[in-house]
């Protein structure tokens, strides 16, 4: 499918929703010139219908790629931009799946190297389920004089452990919410000094279902409590990963933590091998009954 370009958002919403209908619809948005072509081609291999590309106007792209997404000039950078970005999507289209993050963001769901995005959507919705959880899991290069900007899809690192969970409280109620967990780990963990608190957490609903009135939070959940539950009442549920360089960049990017940070290895790194089997073998995601 040709890939048109958009000069806006409006664009795209007020002459050709009928992209948003062939889901799953996969956005990006794209925050700096770091792995956007891999990022972009790992959703295209997945099997999204529709994949938008939201990045600023003098960002460049493959002209093979600029013929398979659609491209929409966008600045992810603005205060609140992203979530307005979402919202408008959903009002858009109810009824279709989306998946959204940032470059150098890699989507893995279990089974993935031979079971499209739609295949396991498919399922999840069988199940009653409109939104699936994903933890956000870190990626950094293993060698930070080799790669100073945090970032090498050869020589991937990742936490094997340090991940743990605490109880979302109700903020009406003081009482813990049902099926609701705060999840932590990685590189916000162990760098928690210089991460804001509000954006420690790991967790985030990337894979949801549009509905009518649903709005998403500028903490990464919804306004539905049921789209940020980690699985139905009565067992557990599918849950996936977006595996991500996003932490590690900033990390070495902000001048108030760059030179503190040596390297990010440390007695629980390993080598990320790309695949849906070693993030289960992990804990980092569940094929509940899907097999």
């Amino acid at each position: 499918m040709a890939g048109p370009s958009h000069a806006s958002l409006d664009d795209v919403l007020r002459q050709h929703t009928a992209l948003l209908s062939r889901g799953p619809v996969a956005v990006v948005f794209v925050e700096d010139e770091v792995e956007v072509a891999s990022t972009l081609e790992h959703n295209l291999a997945r099997g999204f219908a529709t994949v938008l590309a939201l990045m600023p106007a003098g960002f460049a792209l493959p002209a093979e790629l600029e013929r398979r997404v659609v491209r929409v000039d966008f600045d992810p950078t603005a205060s609140g931009a992203c979530v307005g970005a979402m919202n408008r999507l959903i009002a858009a289209a109810p009824g279709t799946w989306f998946y959204y993050c940032y470059n150098a963001e890699y989507l893995f769901y279990p089974f993935c190297e031979s079971r499209t995005i739609g295949e396991m959507l498919a399922f999840h919705g069988e199940e009653r389920r409109d939104a699936m959880l994903t933890y956000v899991v870190d990626l950094y290069a293993g060698d930070l004089e080799a790669f100073p900007g945090a970032v090498s899809l050869d020589h991937a690192c990742l936490d094997k452990s340090g991940y743990y969970a605490l109880s979302r409280t109700d903020p009406a109620t003081g009482q813990p919410r049902d099926r609701q967990l705060d999840f932590f780990g990685g590189l916000r963990w162990r760098y928690e000094e210089h991460i804001p608190k509000a954006s420690r957490r790991i967790d985030r609903i990337s894979l949801f279902r549009a509905a009518p009135g649903l709005r998403l939070l500028p903490d990464h959940t919804f306004s539905d409590q049921e789209y940020n539950t980690y699985a139905c009442p009565w067992h557990h549920n599918l849950t996936a990963a977006v595996c991500s360089f996003r932490t590690a960049k900033a990390l070495k990017r902000n001048p108030g933590s760059t030179f503190d940070i040596d390297t990010f290895r440390w007695h629980n790194s390993t080598p990320f091998d790309w695949t849906s089997r070693q993030l289960m073998d992990l804990g980092l995601m569940e094929p509940g009954q899907w097999f």
